[in-house]
Order: C-alpha cells, then sequence, then structure tokens
C-alpha cells in the first residue's frame, strides 16, 4: 500500500492522521476528564439529601432543581417591528421531596416549624428556625459521591402526612413536602471520584 506517482498521501500517512485526529476529537468531547472512558451519564435512582447535618431516611423520589428568568420586552419608536429582550427576575422553582410513611418525624417536624397547630399566639411559627440549608447528593452506579447541590433557605410550603387511602390499592402509602428555596448551587468541593475497577486474580 505504497503512495502512488500524484503525490497522494500512502496508507502510513493517512492511518497516522486518522488516530492523530481521533485523539484530539476524544479529548474535545470527554465528558468525564478523571474517567475518559465512561461514556454513560449518571443514573438518577442514587441519591441522599440531608439537613442539619445529617442524612434523612427513606426518601424515595425528589423533583428537580429548576430555575427560570422571566423575560423583559422592550422597544423604541424607532426599532424594526419585533421586541428586544433582556433578562427579569430569576425564581426558582418548589421541591417536592417523597418518602414511605414510617415513625420518624424529621418531614413532620420540619412542617410544624411553619405552622403548628394549638401552638397558641407568639409560638405559632417557629421564626428562629423554620427555614434550612439542605444538599443533594448524587452518586454513581458504584455509589461513589460524583455531584452535590446545596440548596438555600428553604421552608415547607406544603405537607401531606397521608395519601388517598384505598381498600382497594396495592402501594406504599406516601409522605411529602414541598420546599420553597431561594436558590441552589453546585458543590465544587465535590470532585470527580476515580470509577473502581475489579480485577479478579
Amino acid at each position: 500500500m505504497g503512495v502512488d506517482m500524484t503525490g497522494a498521501f500512502s496508507y502510513h500517512a493517512v492511518l497516522t492522521f486518522c488516530v492523530s485526529f481521533g485523539e484530539k476529537y476524544l479529548r474535545i468531547m470527554a465528558e468525564f476528564s478523571v474517567n475518559p472512558k465512561r461514556f454513560d451519564p449518571y443514573k438518577n435512582f442514587k441519591f441522599r439529601i440531608k439537613w442539619d447535618g445529617r442524612y434523612v431516611a427513606g426518601i424515595s423520589k425528589i423533583s428537580g432543581l429548576r430555575r427560570t428568568t422571566e423575560v423583559i420586552q422592550h422597544r423604541e419608536g424607532g426599532d424594526p417591528s419585533s421586541s428586544r429582550k433582556s433578562p427579569g427576575l430569576t425564581e426558582y422553582e418548589s421541591i417536592t421531596l417523597e418518602r414511605g410513611v414510617t415513625h420518624d418525624p424529621e418531614f413532620e417536624n420540619w412542617a410544624n416549624k411553619v405552622w403548628s397547630l394549638g401552638a397558641g399566639p407568639g409560638a405559632e411559627v417557629s421564626l428562629k428556625d423554620f427555614r434550612k440549608d439542605i444538599i443533594l447528593e448524587l452518586y454513581n452506579e458504584a455509589g461513589q459521591l460524583v455531584l452535590a447541590y446545596k440548596i438555600y433557605r428553604c421552608w415547607v410550603s406544603e405537607y401531606q402526612i397521608l395519601p388517598d387511602l384505598d381498600a382497594n390499592a396495592n402501594a406504599i402509602a406516601i409522605e411529602q413536602i414541598k420546599l420553597e428555596n431561594e436558590g441552589w448551587e453546585r458543590d465544587h468541593s465535590v470532585p470527580e471520584p476515580v470509577e473502581p475497577s475489579s480485577k479478579k486474580s
């Protein structure tokens, strides 16, 4: 497979170019810098959440972290027949946590800090500590921590202590809380972990 007399690339030159281009392409497209052989995005079924410095037991579902920035439209009289657009207020959507009903009172205790029935005047709301900063952690398939988000100034706006009950149903009883929040950010102190490799002797 040599060169022809017209000056075309030899087989070896073409092969060298392809390998070099492929390596550069992989470096550019690598989504996992520590684990470049990983191509699969992280899954959504391994996670934990904590507040007050401890993990909360039993949480089976968490709604997504989402924010929306309003669009302000504006135009001047001499502008074309279309509007200019600029960013306005940004709102962070509420977060819903779900878990099976047990004797763990964490959800109920927090909800009661926002409003407690029968607490009497001056004690219905625990103004000192009804807000909490919480941490959401995501894990890979091996159980290694891969991402964490800090969610700020959360408080319970809705609390469901029991779901609809049905004698003909066959499901777990779910309690849930809805958390208002004032923003979240990624915890950049959590690095991408070196994924394990199981080697048989």
